[in-house]
This record gives structure tokens, sequence and C-alpha cells, in this order.
């Protein structure tokens, strides 16, 4: 189905058209002709299907009906007359929900895409940032469309920095990982004081349609429809999957030697890579088990000269979306995640998906390789497999419902490593043990 087939508003529809976009997905030909007529859904689809465009294009149609161009202007220019004249809280018309900071921010910036032309004002809050900064958006009274994480969005509620009496749209994403991180109570606080369902269009999305995910929709919706794309097959088809076999002290020369083949980077550890840019084919994300493991693989891609960003809990939000933006820029060929850091990211262009370490649950192992092949792309996912993860292999393959191919690197793919300089371990102060002067020495008795 084609997008100009839809009833969709002229400004949505050149959005969509700026987006690059004209068929619908198989969970957006779903959802659209019934949301667009004011049907509330229930929607699962997996990961990289379109869902964020499908509650976006109907949020945004809703919020502008018919009007036109000509319309919209007028329509924008008069409110922000009103909007000097009469400042006070913001009444969004439309609020939309996410389990984390990531996903939050790429729905904003769907949202800015999609509605480049309507007019309305976006808005995103999340923690980890300048909270001030957020919150005087939202008394400007200026805020149409509210995008949030259930904790921020609950704190500026409970400061009346905002209200919900004006709500036309409630979405809320990755139903799923609301229940898995324990927002639900946060959820329901905030769905007890939005408008009557029957006043309102609502929308629920979730990578997984639980018992729980529905009798939510069904308790605080109007007679959702309940919409599946198919789900019999766990992991894309468009991802091509491998599997190395590998000794443990091997692993980073095998995905060093790994990377420069497939992502095209033609480097030698011998140069300086600042004398000449590397040659990128392609991007990568590559997904450790621990926080420790990622930094010490940043260290040896970087003196290896590929250049990487790392992502896990406890890096600030302003470095994260830093070390996002470059990524997506294709500043840095290679992002390094935990499956925590790495979880909800919605990255176009992710050709290749390395699991460094084989994750112990089976459906992070289907969420890793869901971040390539996207929107209809290709991709590969490649996974390393040494002696301590080969035992969460046959969990993985029963749960994905097929054997993943195993190839065996020839002897050439294996490179020679340059060492990071060693770094002696941090104590709880700072310092470096066995390094203190002789005040940090036990004095001796005479």
């Amino acid at each position: 189905m084609e997008f100009s087939e839809l009833p969709i508003p002229e400004p949505v529809q050149v959005g969509i058209r700026d987006c690059g976009f004209s068929t619908c997905t198989s969970i957006q030909e779903l959802t659209l002709p019934m949301t667009l007529s004011g049907q509330d859904v229930a929607g699962q689809a997996q990961t990289g299907t379109g869902k964020t465009a499908a509650f976006m294009i109907a949020t945004l149609s809703r919020l502008i009906g018919q009007a036109t161009m000509e319309d919209l202007n007028k329509q924008n220019k008069a409110k922000k007359e009103s909007t000097k004249k009469n400042r006070g809280v913001s009444k969004p018309r439309a609020l939309l929900i996410a389990p984390t900071r990531e996903l939050a921010i790429q729905i904003e910036q769907d949202a800015h895409s999609l509605g480049a032309h309507t007019g309305l004002t976006i808005h995103a809050v999340y923690g980890g940032v300048d909270y001030e900064k957020q919150q005087k958006k939202l008394v400007s009274g200026n805020v149409d469309i509210l995008i949030g994480t259930p904790g921020r969005l609950i704190d500026y509620f409970k400061q009346k920095s905002y209200l919900v009496s004006k709500v036309e749209v409630f979405v809320i994403d990755e139903a799923d990982r609301m229940f898995d991180m324990g927002f639900i109570a946060d959820l329901r606080y905030l769905m007890r004081r939005l408008p009557h369902y029957e006043q309102r269009l609502s929308m629920l999305f979730s990578a997984t349609m639980s018992h729980r995910a529905q009798e939510l929709s069904y308790e605080y919706m109007n007679a959702p429809e309940v919409l599946s794309t198919k789900t019999e097959i766990k992991t894309v088809n468009q991802v091509t999957q491998v599997l190395y076999h590998v000794e443990g002290n091997q692993k980073i020369s095998l995905l060093v030697g790994l990377m420069r083949k497939q992502l095209g980077i033609n480097t030698n550890p011998e140069e300086d890579p600042t004398t000449e840019p590397l040659k990128i084919l392609g991007r990568a994300m590559i997904f450790v088990n621990t926080k420790r493991m990622g930094e010490k693989l940043k260290n040896w891609l970087e003196v290896n000269n590929i250049v990487a960003g790392y992502l896990s809990g406890d890096v600030p939000q302003a470095k994260r979306m830093k070390v996002l933006q470059r990524f997506q820029n294709g500043e840095m060929p290679a992002l390094i995640a935990t499956d925590v850091a790495g979880r909800g990211l919605h990255i176009d262009g992710v050709t290749h998906v390395y699991n460094y370490d084989l994750p112990e649950n089976a459906e992070d192992y289907v969420h890793r390789i869901g971040r390539t092949a996207r929107a209809g792309a290709k991709g590969d996912a490649i996974t390393l497999v040494d002696e301590s993860g080969a035992y969460n292999l046959e969990a993985i393959e029963k749960y994905v419902g097929e054997k993943i191919e195993v190839e065996w690197a020839e002897d050439d793919i294996y490179v020679q490593l340059k060492k990071p300089p060693y770094s002696p371990p941090k104590d709880k102060k700072g310092g470096h043990p066995g390094r203190g002067g002789r005040k940090d020495r036990p004095r001796r008795g005479r």
C-alpha cells in the first residue's frame, strides 16, 4: 500500500515524501487505515518495522485534521501571537511515552522530520540532561506534542509544568519494555489523569503482546483493535547470520580482521591514522555482555586504528548523545554497547552487528541483530563463540528456530595487533595502588 492512497493530510504527506517514504511497511498498512479513522489500536511488530512512523503519522494527521498548508500557516501565526500574550504551562494535544531516553530522542527526531510542515511544536523530556532547560520550554505554554520517559513526565506533571486536560492522542511505545523496567505504576498514574478514552485516540505498540499489555490496553483504551504482523520468524529475513568458533584469546584479533575486511576499513596498524582518512564502507554495532569488556574492547580497537564509540548505562547522557551523533554521521565506523544501552536504539544504516560476547538471554540475541536490516535493508550479524559462550548457543538457536551457519576464518583474517598501553587499575580514591608518597605509607616505629 502506498501512503498516497491513505487519507493523510497534505502537510503530513509532504513530510513523508521528504523522509523518502512511499510504501507502507506491514505494521503501517495494518494500523494506519484504522488510526486515521479514529480507531484505537494495540499493535505488535518487531523492531525496525516502522512502528514509530505508524503512530507518528496517525498523531500528526489527527492533530491537524484536513487543514491545508495555507490554513496551518494562518493558525500557527495566530498561535504564536496568542502564546506571547497569554503565557502559561503547556497543554499538549498529544502525549507519547517511551521507556528509554534514546527511544524518546529518536521519536522526537522522527516527529520533527514527519511534522516539518505542520507547524506543531514538539518537545521531548528525559533524564540525564539539563532539568531546568527542558522545564522552561514546557512552561512556555507552546508545546503541542510532548514525548518523554515516565519518570521525567511525572516529575514535571506533579510540578504543574504541563497539564494533560487537552490530550487528543496518547501513545505508549515498547509496552513490553515498560513492564520489564517497572514503569507500569507510573503509566497508570498518568493514564488515570487523561481525558476519557472516548475523547482521544490511543495507540499502544510492543514487540511482544503479552497478556499484561493487552489488559492495559483494554483498561485505558476505547475497544482497541489488536493487530500483529507475522511473528513466526523471530529474526529478520534480511539479516545474514553466521558464527565463528574462536579461542577466547584470539577473539579481538579475529574481530579486527573481520571488520577490516567486511567494513572496508583500509588501514595499516603501523600508519598514523591522522595522515590518511579511513575508508569506511559500512557501519557496525558491537555487543558485549559487561561494561568492563566494552571499555577493554574500545581501547584495543582504537590503538589498532578503528575508531569506536562506547555506550553503557554509566556513560553520562550528554556524552551518549554526542557518541550517537558521531556514529550516525559516519564519523566512526563502530559503536560498542551493552544490552542495556543498546536496547531501544533505532539507528539507520547499520550494516553489521557483531556479537563479541554471546548473550546469556536468547531474546537479547534477537534484539541485537535487529539493529541492522532495518526498514527493508539488508544486514549481517556475526557472532564470535568462544569456550564460555558456547553454553548459550543451543538455547539461542532453539529460540530463533534455526541453526546459525558456521564459518571458519582463514589464517589471514587473524591480524597481528598492537597492544594498548598498560593502565593500572585505580583504587577507590582515584589513585594508583602502590604509588603513594611518603605520607601514604605507614610510619615505621623507632
